[in-house]
């Protein structure tokens, strides 16, 4: 497999990409050039790590959706090489049940070629928001319903919709917008960032 150092930036394309070995933390290919995602540090992990299960326990046993921590998904506008542009790991992808990417054994496929229906992405206290909101607007042009970007140390959820529109939650009795087959999950603001908290 090629090495990630050797390859001139300059002509690499998504399959260039893809035959490199995933790193830790996961790289992404953004138009051309591979960003390396930053670590995860305490809060974004702590609220991943809660976030995933909270969702899947209300919407995967109704068959409603499903939703993934760290999947690459690899979808977009096709390059002149013929190449989707755009290969990201949101921290956490949630697909309608009908849009999850099956292989022909029935069984839930390795690669998604979609886009999420709801991307959800935590900052990190080293990463920069730009390129965050950059994928979540790229999503949400390429077939997503809805884009989340949390903020831990503000407080703050940033909710992103396909009409270009964007709303600021921060107050923590609020319940969080979802996209209609997310309906019911009744996540306030407080709940999520109540899960920082030290049990002791």
């Amino acid at each position: 497999m090629a090495e990630l150092s050797t390859l001139p930036i300059a002509k690499l394309t998504l399959t260039d990409f893809l035959a490199i070995p995933e790193t830790k933390p996961a790289c992404e290919f953004i138009d051309g050039a591979i960003v390396q995602k930053p670590m995860p540090q305490g809060k974004h992990s702590a609220i991943q790590s809660e976030l995933v299960p909270r969702i899947n326990g209300v919407l995967r046993k109704h068959k409603r959706a499903r939703a993934f921590s760290e999947l690459r998904c690899t979808f977009g506008d096709i390059a002149p090489q013929g190449q989707a542009q755009r290969s990201i790991v949101p921290d956490v992808s949630v697909f309608a049940w009908e849009r999850i990417a099956c292989d022909p054994s029935g069984e839930i496929a390795n690669t998604f070629p979609l886009a999420p229906d709801w991307m959800i992405e935590i900052l990190s206290p080293d990463q920069r928001q730009t390129r965050v909101v950059k994928n979540i607007v790229y999503s949400l042009k390429h077939g997503g319903l809805m884009g989340w970007l949390i903020d831990p140390d503000e407080r703050t959820v940033f909710v992103y919709f396909p009409s270009g529109e964007m709303e600021i939650f921060d107050q923590p009795e609020i319940e969080l917008p979802v996209p209609l087959f997310a309906e019911g999950l009744g996540l306030t603001l407080g709940e999520l960032f109540g899960w920082l908290a030290l049990d002791c």
